[in-house]
């Protein structure tokens, strides 16, 4: 039986807990298929329970959305013996008891909803259950936190936000500029996260959020999960250690029933790269874009227990952290 490393008292509860990663990109911007599943099978040796798989962005319109979704979708099924596909909160526990790895489609981006809002809920029909509102740049819903305003949600954008509570739909707010994720506290009727997004406090870089915008979340009975990409992290430094830093700055601020994890690991960094490199008007100049950047890995979300543990974190804080909380939101969201 795995102790990754820890303590016997950590790891013991690492085994039990719910352990949910809400943010993994899952498509070809972050490598090949067969570098994603063998991610998978990493986060399963971690002892993962569930991953939130981007299986598209802003970077895919309609027709590259649902040919995305077709494909992933096939290949679950076809693996249900090692993969439970959620549709619902209870599909996660399922998985943790029959030893498989619950996995979640989400969209980081509004872009496949182009500008009909009807195609919300046919996206929650064939599986996807959180989208954020817009990545980096500016898009039919809002701003995205790189963009050169900091604009509100648009009409539209109000009008996706209220089908998503609707339907069912959890709405993120990652990767969403600071005015666009406001309105959104204003306008949702039901919990916001923001699924990886580190304090800004702590590093000043337009992908952090600030702590109005946490607080805000967590009024929604929402959740901020914390990510492991070293320049968000400060100095480029994607240890556990460095990813503590940025848990427990939330849970002071907002309380360990708002936080998470959400890693935004990536399969094939030097594919991602090339993309980054390409993408100067999505990841501008003065972001620490051009550097070798690290990523947080899977195995090292036992030694985030160990951290907490160590931290004097109680047993229950730590269990709602690694992903009760997620399940929580989802339980309320879900329908």
């Amino acid at each position: 039986m795995a102790d990754w490393g820890v303590s016997g008292r950590a790891a013991a509860l690492h085994r039990d807990a719910i352990v949910w990663d809400n943010t993994f990109p899952f498509g070809p911007s972050c490598g090949a298929h067969v570098a994603h599943v063998a991610t998978l099978e990493r986060m399963r040796a971690a002892g993962y329970t569930c991953v939130s798989l981007t299986t598209a962005s802003d970077n895919e319109d309609m027709p590259l959305a649902m040919k995305k979704l077709a494909h992933d979708s096939r290949f679950f099924r076809r693996f249900a013996d090692r993969f439970v596909a959620v549709e619902r909160a209870d599909d996660v526990l399922r998985a943790k008891r029959e030893g498989k790895l619950a996995v979640v489609f989400t969209f980081q981006g509004t872009l496949p909803f182009e500008r009909d809002v009807g195609f919300v809920e046919m996206y929650w029909r064939l599986g996807v259950r959180m989208a954020l509102m817009a990545y980096n740049q500016k898009n039919n819903v809002g701003d995205g936190c790189h963009e050169r305003t900091d604009a509100g949600l648009s009409r539209f954008g109000v009008d996706v936000v209220r089908e998503m509570n609707r339907v069912g739909m959890i709405v993120d707010c990652s990767h969403t500029g600071y005015r666009t994720s406001m309105d959104v506290f204003e306008v949702a009727t039901g919990p916001v996260v923001f699924s990886h997004s580190n304090v800004r406090a702590l590093v000043d870089h337009e992908r952090n959020i600030r702590d109005d915008q946490a607080k805000a979340c967590a009024r929604t009975g929402g959740v901020v999960g914390i990510n492991g990409v070293g320049i968000f992290l400060g100095d480029n430094d994607s240890s556990a250690e460095a990813m503590f830093r940025h848990l427990d700055y939330w849970v002071t601020l907002i309380g360990p029933d708002h936080v998470g994890i959400g890693m935004d690991c990536v399969s094939d960094k030097a594919v991602l790269m090339n993309l980054v490199q390409a993408k100067a008007d999505k990841y501008p100049s003065g972001q620490s874009y051009d550097k070798d950047i690290a990523f947080g890995q899977p195995e090292q979300v036992p030694q985030l227990t160990e951290l907490m543990l160590r931290h004097g974190y109680a047993e229950a804080q730590v269990l709602g952290i690694l992903g009760g909380n997620w399940l929580r939101v989802a339980r309320q969201v879900w329908r």
